[in-house]
This record gives structure tokens, sequence and C-alpha cells, in this order.
């Protein structure tokens, strides 16, 4: 099939090029040109494992290529509508923006019969409205809501075998005529056992924010639990371990440590919040805002824990962040708590030197202000204590006696929760986790 992707961001090169690599011809829009330039040149803008050798692979094939034109889309069966839906400034509800300019720029180049699917993550009640502008252009075309579900840094092997497919459609319906058109952009993973759920528009805008709300809530609580541990002497880590083989709870994202961050789950649970309260049930989320309130209260604590770590006073101290990032293998670093907490550190008075594997670029034009080094080794050097804050494998796997011999006192805060205690406490480190005695 022939397919357009509307906005080139995250999410949208991520679904271009592994719709090619499903086979389709598809071209990428994106009204940002050096966007465009990297990506037509295979290279990703921004860091995800695999992307570059896909976009490398299909683009050879020919079935790829990328413009900021939009009237390239004409011609195209289906048009996916994947730009972003940030926090609109100063309020939690979510700036729709750039969904209404897509959606505007795309409705001249429709044909009869064509298929416009929505991904971005919207409030609900907007494929509704976008529905009867896209009828109302031509009476043919139908709006699908089709939800995405990436992880950053799985995004590839979640887009090409997903664990869920939603179809949000006007009446439904299973027999609408849009779902068998998306049946075949997708058959590849449908064939390989890929489960689909089809339903209504409102529905199916709510997954999104429903899945992210339910796992932010999900941290919040061991993180709520962490606090509760370390004022009774009590360790979360086994708490999550005891609680977790309920299969009822399972023990995925009920690890505590400095909270969630990225570029979805805050502003998507504030822009869940302010939705409610727009259609009158706002008392139904009014718990999303403790999980909020914990989530940044997290960034604060560590603060605290590293004052004490060095004895009563961050003035002057030498403190090296180990990662930026908000997650490992992603260089994302919107709303990053260890990045929020750099900075807190340096503002009380720490000599604060930042280092991260693929985030410092973006970390730099965030927090300017900071001092950021790409070596590990050297980072460390003279440090009076280190803070993990993003769990990537070379930080987990640091030697406590080698780098023992770099630091000026041998103290590091485990914000992850993720180091060997005993391990770091026999290499002669004071050690500090999370919600850990």
């Amino acid at each position: 099939m022939r397919i357009s992707v509307i906005g080139c961001g995250y999410l949208g090169a991520v679904h271009a090029a592994c719709m090619a690599k499903l086979g389709h011809d598809v071209i990428g829009i994106d009204v940002d040109a050096r966007k465009i330039d990297s990506l037509s040149a295979a290279k990703a803008p921004f860091f995800e494992p695999g992307l570059e050798d896909l976009l490398e692979d299909v683009q050879s094939t020919g079935r790829l290529s990328f413009t900021t034109d939009m009237s390239a889309a004409a011609g195209s069966q289906v048009h996916f509508i994947c730009v972003g839906t940030p926090q609109k400034k100063g309020e939690n509800g979510a700036d729709l923006t750039y969904v209404d300019a897509a959606v505007s720029g795309l409705l001249e180049h429709l044909a009869p019969g064509d298929i416009v699917v929505g991904k971005s993550t919207v409030p609900v009640g907007t494929a509704s409205r976008l529905s009867e502008l896209i009828r109302a252009q031509e009476s043919t075309a139908h709006l699908v809501w089709n939800p995405e579900f990436l992880r950053e840094g799985h995004a590839v092997s979640d887009t090409l075998s997903p664990d869920r497919f939603v179809y949000g459609v006007v009446d439904g319906s299973e027999d609408h005529p849009a779902v068998s058109v998306l049946d075949e952009v997708y058959a590849a993973p449908l064939s390989a056992g890929t489960p689909r759920l089809i339903t209504d528009h409102p529905t199916a805008e709510l997954v999104k924010t429903a899945a992210n709300s339910f796992l932010a809530t999900k941290i919040s609580f061991i993180n709520a639990m962490a606090e509760l541990c370390e004022a009774a002497g009590a360790d979360v880590t086994r708490l999550a371990d005891a609680i977790g083989m309920d299969d009822r709870i399972g023990r995925k994202f009920l690890n505590a440590g400095i909270g969630f961050g990225g570029g979805c789950l805050p502003k998507d649970i504030r822009a869940f919040m302010a939705r409610a309260g727009e259609l009158g049930a706002d008392q139904a989320l009014t718990f999303l805002r403790e999980v909020d309130s914990i989530n940044m209260r997290r960034r604060t604590r560590v603060v605290e824990l590293t004052r004490e770590l060095c004895g009563g006073t961050l003035l002057g101290r030498r403190i090296t962040v180990l990662g930026a990032a908000f997650k490992p293998e992603s260089d994302d670093v919107r709303d990053s708590p260890a990045l929020s907490i750099a900075a807190q550190l340096q503002l009380q008075g720490a000599v604060v030197t930042v280092t991260d594997p693929k985030a410092l670029a973006n970390a730099a034009k965030r927090f300017p202000e900071l001092h950021y080094e790409t070596e590990t080794n050297i980072s460390v050097e003279k440090a009076d204590a280190l803070l993990l804050l993003t769990e990537w494998p070379e930080y987990r796997n640091l030697d406590p006696y080698e780098l023992g011999g770099r630091v000026s006192a041998r103290r590091i805060l485990d914000g992850r929760n993720v180091l060997n205690a005993e391990k770091w406490r026999a290499a002669g480190w004071t050690y500090r986790g999370l919600g850990r005695p």
C-alpha cells in the first residue's frame, strides 16, 4: 500500500521506517527541513536503538522517502497523523496545535475512500471533531484512532511486533470499511498473532492515557512505599518482590527510584486530569494529583539524601551525576528527573558534573549551566559523591574497587536501586539506596 506519515519526530520517524519494513511504500512529511534532511540521509535525529540501521535498510529498497511538501500525501490511501501533543504552557491540558495543523494541511489532498489514522495521544473528544472536518472535505474518507504504545529504547520492535492493536472507528463496528484497510496495513504482525480490538473513537482515545496513568500510579505507589520503608527501616526492594508475586499485581513497574519522566507519562496524566475536568468528571481522577505530587517529591528527596551523604552540606561538594536521559537507551531529557536533580544540586551550591552515553547534547540545551563530561572515568575524578540516576548498563556494571581510586570520597547514591549494596560496601563505599536500610 502507499502510506503517508505526517510528523517525523520520535513516533513518526519510527512508524514510517517500520511501515516500509513491512513492505509498504511510505512518504514521511514534516515541516522541519533539518529533520527531513537527516532522515533522508538515513540518520536519525534522535537516539533509538536499531533505527538508523532500519532507515538505511528500507531506503535502499526505494520504499521510504521524506519531504517537507504536504502535497506528497496525495495518492496515498492511508495517512498516519504522528505529530506531538505537548503540554500547554502554563496549563495541564494538551496542546493540539500540531494535530490540527496536520489535519488541516492534509484535507485538500484527500481522495475518495482515503483513511486518516490518528496515532498521536490526544484528549478524548478530539477524534470526533477531526472526523467531522475530514468528512466535510471528503465524504467517503474515514478517521480511525489507532493509539501507539511505544517504549523508548524498544520503539522499533514495539512497532513491528506490538502487543496489541486498537482501532477506534466512528461506530465501533468490526464491519466499518476502515478496519479491513488497517488490517492490510498491519497484515504481518496480525498474521503473527498480535491481537486487535475494535472500539469507538472515545474509547480508543482513552486507551493510551489510561494505560500511562495506570503505569504512573504503580510507579508512584512503590515510591510512596519507599518513603514509608525509609521511615520504618524496611527494604522496599524486598517489599516489591513480595507483593509482585501476586499475579494480580505483578512485579513490573514496581521499582522504587527517582520517579518517572520523559515526553509521555508526566504530560499525559496532567492532560488526562485537565480533560476530565472539562467533561465534569474531575473527581474521578483526583488521585492522579497525588501520583504527580509523589513523583515530583522524589527529586527533592534525592537532593536531601545527597546532602546527608555529603555530611550535611552541598556547598562546594563535587557531585558526579551518572545519567541525564530520563531512561536508558534514549537521549530524551524531556522532564528527566536525573537532569532536574542535577540542576537543583547546582542551585544549592554543589559543583555538578553530568555524564551520559547519549543524552549530553540534549541536556546541554536544557541546562547549559551544568558541566558535562562524555567519559565516565573523567567525570568521577575527585568526586565527593556519585549519583546513579539513569540505569545505563555501563553504570550498573561499574567496578567499585577500580572506581574507588578515582574519587575523593567513596560515597554513592543509587537512585535506581540497581547496584549490589553489599559489593559496594565491601569495597569501602558508603552506599545509599532509596527505600533501603
